[in-house]
């Protein structure tokens, strides 16, 4: 089996980001982009289904081997690799990891990345504009979830706990473009604990490294 894995898909969706994180933090030589083999991949396209039955991205290929959906390809990169450990060994907060990785992934990038932040990134109203209205039904559900956050905070410097985990690659980069975006500014003023969190995790060498300025560009 390889040493290295292929991460399919663009650079800027945070879900690529946090398999990205999971390689860092691990040490895992990866290669990164929409293609496969050096060869171009259009997104959605038959080839893109044949890989994964729903469209999405990330994609991990590792030799032989596909893998879909974030928390899955990370917990497979953990197991699979050498480097620091990203799940507890205790069986109780490993399935915490486990359930703060699926409410990330399900319902805080739905209100969050979906619903919000997508709506200033690739505007859809009249002319290329923001839809303000849009923007404000998503709001009260951003505050919900960011007050979510803040109270899980309450039990550690890292979303389970003391030590960096599968969550956090999860929630980094989410969080990273929320805290970019100026209309947060006054939402995020209210959770100093997640403002600390956020802070706390751009000063991790590997979060530093892959939560750079995306190319926006590279939209398929």
């Amino acid at each position: 089996m390889t040493e290295s894995v292929h991460i399919v898909g663009p650079q800027f969706s945070n879900f690529v980001r946090s398999v990205q994180l999971c390689c860092e933090e691990k040490g895992i030589p990866y290669s990164l982009g929409a293609e496969i083999a050096g060869h171009p991949m259009a997104l959605h396209s038959a080839e893109h289904y044949a890989l994964h039955p729903f469209g999405k991205v990330p994609i991990l290929l590792h030799g032989e081997r596909r893998l879909v959906e974030t928390a899955s390809i990370c917990r497979y990169l953990d197991a699979a690799f050498e480097g620091p450990a990203l799940q507890p060994e205790a069986t109780w907060q490993r399935a915490q990891v486990d359930q703060w990785s699926g409410l990330l992934a399900l319902y805080v990038d739905q209100a969050l990345v979906r619903r919000y932040l997508l709506e200033f990134v690739f505007p859809k109203g009249e002319g290329g504009t923001v839809r303000l209205d849009a923007v404000a039904a998503a709001q009260p559900e951003v505050v919900r979830n960011i007050n979510l956050l803040e109270q899980q905070l309450a039990e550690g410097d890292y979303l389970v706990g003391d030590d960096f985990t599968i969550a956090d690659a999860i929630a980094a980069p989410m969080l990273d473009y929320l805290a970019g975006m100026p209309a947060a500014k006054d939402i995020l003023a209210e959770t100093p604990r997640l403002m600390a969190y956020i802070e706390r995790l751009r000063a991790r060498p590997a979060v530093a490294k892959v939560l750079v300025a995306p190319d926006l560009g590279a939209r398929t």
